[in-house]
């Protein structure tokens, strides 16, 4: 699981975020295998912009549960210093870390000045990456009589997720690869495919492994499920149309506000794509997705308005992989 603790209308940060912490206990004892946070910054309808920090809140609230991020965003960050944060992390709660790692810069201008950054940043994600491994192998280059501690000698589980040229990263790196279902299906099939052909095995992973990524809504019709995803879906499009991500609102306020036809496209382009329907439908849908992709996780990322109905939605999820014996791991 992926949450980004977001926030719903006239809900305050620190409620959303302790929302996140309470929300992994719950995931844990549905028997996910995973529990991500992600990194935002300065965008008004989403809490969690310090995953390192958040996930350090989560392990410290749960037991077995593996936590991580998804991701850090390396190219807002000195290497040394998230190797140092997971390195802290990795003692604390020992075999139980993941170091997602994404290459996403802020959505702004005015953020990547705040960070320090500029567009160009991206580019440097390779050479930022193998650094960052570095320093926990202890035969980083760029700066070799610099050792990160408590970090070297220890073994966060490291993740690449896809964007562009992510699965390219990934291989050439040794790492597993996390790739989205929203970019299309042929798409990230070609990309799975092209990441496992240039695989090179390392100290972090023998060969190559996947966790395909996207949202899942499971509800008594096909229309329950969709109002699931409403809210969220209705806040992308609210952003493209607006210029501003938003606070969740509720289904009876999305469906009550009179949409512009550009909003309303937007609002079903957003819709698209996502897994959504009955126990049946969704069953049989995951498992075909898990057979074409070869995937050895789903990371499930979905939020909707009403929390009690979410969490209800990802106890349903649960029950019904375990019925239908999926061989992908739930994440």
């Amino acid at each position: 699981m992926l949450d980004r603790s977001r926030t719903r209308r006239g809900e305050a940060y620190p409620e959303a975020l302790r929302a996140t912490v309470e929300f992994a206990r719950q995931a844990e004892d549905l028997g996910y295998h995973r529990f991500w946070v992600s990194e935002h910054h300065a965008v008004p309808g989403v809490a969690g912009s310090a995953p390192t920090v958040l996930a350090s809140a989560v392990a410290a609230a749960t037991r077995r549960i593996r936590v991580g991020t998804g991701g850090v965003m390396l190219p807002n960050h000195r290497p040394i210093v998230v190797a140092e944060q997971f390195g802290v992390l990795e003692s604390l709660f020992p075999g139980r870390i993941d170091m997602g790692l994404g290459r996403s810069l802020g959505f702004t201008d005015g953020i990547r000045r705040a960070l320090g950054r500029d567009k160009s940043a991206a580019a440097e994600f390779p050479e930022q990456l193998a650094e960052l491994l570095g320093y926990f192998t202890g035969d980083q280059s760029t700066y070799p009589d610099v050792h990160a501690r408590p970090a070297e000698g220890l073994r966060p589980a490291p993740f690449v997720l896809a964007t562009g040229e992510g699965a390219g990263f990934a291989a050439d790196a040794g790492l597993p690869l996390v790739i989205a279902t929203f970019g299309g299906e042929e798409r990230m099939l070609r990309s799975i495919d092209a990441y496992r052909v240039a695989f090179r095995p390392s100290v972090w992973a023998r060969e190559p492994y996947v966790v395909v990524s996207g949202s899942v809504a499971v509800a008594d019709s096909e229309r329950e499920a969709e109002e699931l995803l409403l809210p969220e879906a209705w806040s992308a499009a609210y952003s493209r149309t607006h210029g501003v991500f938003p606070p969740l609102v509720s289904v009876g306020e999305i469906r009550a506000t009179a949409m512009t036809s550009r909003e309303r496209a937007y609002l079903e382009e957003s819709l698209r794509g996502h897994i959504r329907g009955t126990d049946e439908q969704v069953a049989d849908e995951l498992t075909r997705l898990v057979a074409v992709s070869g995937a050895d996780e789903f990371l499930v990322t979905t939020s909707t308005f009403d929390r009690a109905a979410q969490l209800a939605a990802y106890a349903r999820l649960a029950r019904v992989m375990r019925l239908s014996g999926a061989t992908a791991a739930a994440a």
